[in-house]
C-alpha cells in the first residue's frame, strides 16, 4: 500500500480491499517505527486519526466517498487544526492546541481525508534547512546525515519516506519547492490566493501560500483540487471557479514551449544538478516539446529583495506573540513591558529573532525609503521580467535549487549561503506565480535533483500536465530510500 498513488489507494478503499481504519494504523505503525530517527513528525494523536478513519468507513460505506476519503494525509504544523497541537516548530507555540481549523484544513476534513499528524519545519518556516525547530532537525530519508531542506522538510521527508500518502506543505520563498527537491519527491505552489491562507500562521502575508506535496503530479492534482477554493475570511483569497486539476493530465505536450533561463544555468549551479536539469529537458524534447532560451535579468535581484520583504512583513506578524494571550510566557518577570521582553527573547530562536531584528530595521524612520520601498519597486520589476518571458513560451523550468541536499551545520555559520539555497525559487514567490519542483534524478553523492517548472498566473493544470507526461516517460518519482 505505501507505494499506491492517491487514486489507487482510493479505489482500493471504495472496493473494500481495505478500510481507512486499516490503511490509517499501517501509516501509524511506520510512523511510530521510523520517526524517531527522522523526526518528520511533531505531534501524532492516533486516536483522532482513527476516530476520522471510522467516520470515513462510514461515509464510504453510505456511498458517499469523495476522491480523498479515508486516505492519510499529513499536515505542516504552521497550519491551525481544531483539538491539535499547532506549534509552527517553535517554543514561543509548545503549548497551543487550536480552537479551530484552517480553511485547508476544514476543506480536507469535508473531503474526508484523514489527519495523520503535525509535521516538523523550520521555525515559523524561517529557513531552508529544517534546522531551526524547536523540536530538532528533521534527517532527510535518502541520507540521515543531510538536511531535508526547509521549512517544509518534515512534509518532504514523511512523503519521502512513505509515512504518508501525501502531505500539505508552505512556501514563502521556495519552501515546498526546495524540500521537494531535496527529498526527491512531487511539490507545487499555486498562484498566490488560490488557496486560503486563514489558519495558516503567517511569516510574510504578501508571499506566503499552502500547496499540496505528494509523490507524483497525479496526487499534487487530486490534492489541489480539494485545497483549492475561495474562502470569504482570508482577504486575499481569490474568488474564482472551481477547476478540475486533473483535466488535461493526459495531453500530449507536442507544441510545449519551454522557456529556459539563462540565469538559472549561470555560475553557482552545481554540475551534477545541471547534467540532471538538462537531461530532463531532452526528455522533454523527446516528448514534443520545444526549448527557448529567456532571460529573467531581474531574477538575480530576488534573494535581497526578499530579505528585505520577508522579514518586515514577519516583523509585524510576529508582533501577536507577546505572551499575553497565549503560547510561552517567560516564568519570572518584573512587570508587563519585562515580561514581553523575556517572553519573546525565551520564545524566539536565533533565526526568527534575526528576521525580526532586519524587519524592524528595514521599516523604521529613516531606513523605509531606502530599503523598503526600493525593493516593492524591484518585485514589480521582476514581476514584470516574467510577464515579458511568457510572450515567448508556454512554462519555464530550470533547477529548484543550486546543489543537492547539504550536510547538517555546513551552512549553519553562514546565513547568506544558507540564503541563497532559495535562489531559483524566491522570483516565483515575488511575482505570485505557480511553481512547481518534480524529481528528475540523482547528483554525484546520490541525492535527489528537482527539476523546477514555472507557470504563468493560474497555469497549474499545464504545469501538472508537462509535469505527468515526463512523469509517465520516467521513473525518477517512483524512487525510494532504501532500508525504509
Amino acid at each position: 500500500m505505501f507505494e499506491s498513488s492517491l487514486k489507487q489507494l482510493g479505489d482500493a478503499l471504495r472496493a473494500k480491499k481495505i478500510s481507512s481504519v486499516e490503511l490509517t494504523q499501517l501509516y501509524l505503525d511506520k510512523i511510530s517505527k521510523l520517526n524517531p530517527e527522522l523526526n518528520a513528525f511533531i505531534t501524532v494523536n492516533p486516536d483522532i486519526s482513527l476516530a476520522q478513519a471510522r467516520d470515513a468507513d462510514a461515509r464510504m460505506a453510505a456511498g458517499k466517498g469523495e476522491a480523498l476519503t479515508g486516505i492519510p494525509i499529513a499536515q505542516k504544523d504552521i497550519f491551525c487544526s481544531k483539538g491539535w497541537l499547532t506549534t509552527c516548530g517553535s517554543k514561543m507555540l509548545h503549548n497551543f492546541v487550536s480552537p479551530y481549523d484552517a480553511h485547508v484544513i476544514q476543506q480536507f476534513n469535508n473531503a474526508g481525508a484523514i489527519n495523520i499528524g503535525k509535521t516538523n519545519m523550520d521555525e515559523f518556516a524561517m529557513g531552508s534547512s529544517n534546522e531551526t525547530s524547536h523540536y530538532g532537525t528533521v534527517k532527510n530519508p535518502w541520507n540521515t546525515e543531510n538536511v531535508p531542506g526547509g521549512s517544509s522538510g518534515g512534509t518532504a521527508a514523511a512523503v519521502a519516506a512513505r509515512l504518508c500518502a501525501a502531505a500539505t506543505g508552505t512556501d514563502t520563498g521556495g519552501s515546498i519547492r526546495q524540500p521537494a527537491a531535496l527529498c526527491g519527491i512531487s511539490g507545487l505552489k499555486p498562484t498566490y490566493g488560490v488557496c486560503s491562507r486563514f489558519g495558516m500562521i503567517a511569516f510574510a502575508s504578501s508571499l506566503d501560500q499552502a500547496g499540496p506535496m505528494g509523490r507524483s503530479a497525479e496526487d499534487l492534482a487530486l490534492l489541489l483540487n480539494t485545497m483549492a477554493g475561495f474562502d470569504e475570511r482570508d482577504s486575499t483569497s481569490l474568488q474564482r471557479d472551481k477547476e478540475d486539476y486533473t483535466r488535461d493530465l493526459d495531453k500530449p505536450l507536442n507544441g510545449l514551449r519551454i522557456g529556459l533561463p539563462k540565469e538559472f544555468f549561470a555560475e553557482g549551479l552545481s554540475n551534477d544538478v545541471a547534467q540532471a536539469v538538462e537531461a530532463a529537458i531532452g526528455e522533454y524534447k523527446k516528448l514534443g516539446a520545444t526549448v527557448v532560451d529567456i532571460s529573467l535579468p531581474n531574477s538575480k535581484l530576488s534573494v535581497p529583495v526578499y530579505y528585505v520583504l520577508a522579514p518586515a512583513e514577519a516583523s509585524s506578524n510576529l508582533s501577536r506573540f507577546d505572551g499575553v494571550r497565549y503560547g510561552y510566557r517567560a516564568s519570572e518577570y518584573d512587570d508587563l513591558a519585562d515580561m514581553y521582553e523575556k517572553s519573546r527573547a525565551q520564545g524566539f530562536g536565533e533565526e526568527v529573532k534575526r528576521r525580526i531584528m532586519i524587519g524592524t530595521y528595514v521599516l523604521s524612520h529613516g531606513y523605509y525609503d531606502a530599503y523598503y520601498l526600493q525593493a516593492q519597486k524591484i518585485r514589480r520589476l521582476i514581476a514584470q521580467d516574467f510577464t515579458e518571458a511568457y510572450k515567448h513560451c508556454d512554462i519555464i523550468m530550470g533547477p529548484t535549487a543550486p546543489s543537492t541536499a547539504f550536510k547538517f551545520g555546513e551552512k549553519g555559520d553562514d546565513p547568506v549561503q544558507m540564503y541563497l539555497s532559495d535562489i531559483y525559487t524566491i522570483a516565483v514567490n515575488l511575482a505570485g506565480l505557480p511553481g512547481m519542483s518534480i524529481p528528475c534524478g540523482f547528483g554525484d553523492n546520490d541525492m535527489p535533483v528537482g527539476l523546477q517548472i514555472i507557470g504563468n498566473y493560474f497555469d497549474e493544470a499545464r504545469m501538472l500536465n508537462a509535469a505527468h507526461q515526463y512523469q509517465l516517460a520516467t521513473d525518477w518519482h517512483n524512487r525510494a530510500p532504501q532500508g525504509l
